[in-house]
């Protein structure tokens, strides 16, 4: 009978150690998991921080002189371009719909009911329109002339300060590579003075250079990218324009007859 209470007393003490052996690796388990999700989304806060840090300090070791000009170019380069996009986009008109409802209007009411049309439509199709409309009284000779003239005009007011966006592409990078002129000429004056050539007085010199370049890079790339979408947007109103203005004539030609 002892035997057996004390078999009995044994696989009990067995049983409730393994049965803590079991929660406390549950536990650890637990507390690892947790432990580490914390380290991982700490090292992601002080990466997305790190970033902004670092982006900053390059831009404070690249000169505050030559890295704020390159800034001044990407700031007023945006400025314009952003201008820019909004007035092409509000110049952009549905020229089919405005053809037709010249049409409509020439054949119902005469050439005042077409200029009414176009003087309550937006774009500079509709301003060509009515300037030709406004001169079919003295031939179509003349109307034509008006809006050859006219269109002119109007091409001028969609390429309105485009160049400056060019400017400030070509400007950029070479403000870039005179900081990197001039970080080359500080490496050797550090050089002169020490009489020696140890790579820490040359890596400050050479750190400048290649900043102001990558900078001055970045900063006419994304003006090129913006550049090169106003052209685009330009070229497809000019070409409305011009097939308009065919359209246009073709019109008061069948008027007149």
């Amino acid at each position: 009978m002892k035997r057996l209470f004390s078999i009995l007393a044994i696989t009990g003490m067995m049983a409730f150690g393994t049965a803590n052996a079991t929660t406390i690796a549950n536990t650890s388990t637990a507390v690892t998991t947790v432990v580490s999700t914390t380290q991982e989304a700490e090292e992601t806060a002080t990466e997305d921080l790190g970033f902004h840090q670092e982006l900053k300090k390059r831009f404070i070791e690249g000169g505050p002189g030559f890295m704020g000009i390159v800034l001044l170019c990407l700031i007023l380069g945006l400025a314009i371009a952003i201008e820019r996009i909004i007035f092409l986009n509000l110049s952009t008109t549905n020229t089919k719909k405005l053809t037709q409802s010249v049409e409509d209007a020439l054949s119902s009411g005469g050439v005042e009911a077409a200029k009414e049309v176009c003087r309550n439509t937006k774009g500079p199709i509709a301003s060509i329109f009515y300037q030709g409309l406004d001169r079919v009284d003295e031939g179509v000779e003349a109307a034509e002339k008006a809006v050859v003239a006219y269109g002119g005009v109007q091409m001028g007011q969609l390429e309105k300060n485009v160049s400056w966006i060019s400017l400030f592409i070509a400007l950029a990078p070479m403000l870039g590579f005179m900081g990197t002129v001039i970080g080359m000429i500080q490496a050797f004056d550090k050089i002169e003075a020490a009489g020696d050539m140890q790579p820490s007085l040359v890596a400050g010199g050479i750190k400048v250079a290649l900043l102001t370049t990558v900078f001055g890079l970045v900063v006419a790339i994304i003006l090129q990218i913006f550049y090169n979408y106003i052209i685009a947007k330009i070229d497809s109103i000019v070409n409305n324009m011009e097939d308009a203005s065919i359209t246009l004539m073709d019109l008061l030609i069948r008027n007149k007859k």
